[in-house]
C-alpha cells in the first residue's frame, strides 16, 4: 500500500467531500493500486497555492485501459478516512 499526495481543483474537491464523486481519473504515473491512500490537497490555480483542505481515502477499485486514453485509470474510493479537513 502506498500513499499518494494529489492536487485536486476546488470545483473538484467540495463533490468528492459530499460524496457526490466517488472517483478520480489520473494518469497512470504512479502506479496506483487498490488499497493505496490517496490525500487529495485543494488546489487553487487562482493563486496557485493549496487552500489547506485535504481529503483521505482508500483506493476500493482500479479501472484501466478499455475505453481510457493509455496510462490513464479511473480509481473509485469509498468513505473518508479519518484526518480530513
Amino acid at each position: 500500500m502506498k500513499t499518494h499526495e494529489l492536487k485536486i481543483l476546488a470545483e473538484f474537491f467540495e463533490p468528492v467531500r459530499n460524496g457526490e464523486k466517488t472517483f478520480e481519473l489520473r494518469k497512470d504515473d504512479r502506479a496506483f493500486r487498490v488499497g493505496d491512500v490517496l490525500i487529495l490537497r485543494e488546489w487553487d490555480p487562482r493563486t496557485k497555492e493549496y487552500t489547506g483542505r485535504e481529503l483521505r481515502k482508500h483506493v476500493t477499485y482500479l479501472l484501466g485501459g478499455i475505453g481510457l486514453e493509455p496510462n490513464y485509470v479511473c480509481m473509485a474510493f469509498g468513505k473518508a478516512i479519518a484526518g480530513n479537513v
